[in-house]
């Protein structure tokens, strides 16, 4: 198995020193196996997509308007958005 160094803020090694009963680089170990298969996934979904940069991001910018404007009705509902 190869090797490799991580580093963090401090203030983090003193909240992962906190808790020595986890095995740290096991965590990080997965949670990188995890992101290289997400990363995969989304490879293999793309590489059938005839979507350009554009049109992906054209469709991005139309789905965050719509979840804003979700948002904002829903916060007038709740008398949070005047």
């Amino acid at each position: 198995m190869a090797n490799m160094t991580l580093s963090v803020p401090e203030e983090l090694q003193a909240k992962l020193k906190a808790h020595p009963e986890i095995v740290w680089s096991e965590v990080a170990r997965k949670a990188m196996a995890e992101k290289v298969e997400q990363l995969e996934l989304f490879e293999k979904l793309v590489a059938k997509s005839k979507l350009t940069g554009k049109d992906a991001f054209e469709i991005g910018e139309k789905i965050k308007a719509d979840a804003w404007e979700r948002t904002k009705q829903e916060l007038k509902k709740k008398g949070k958005w005047t």
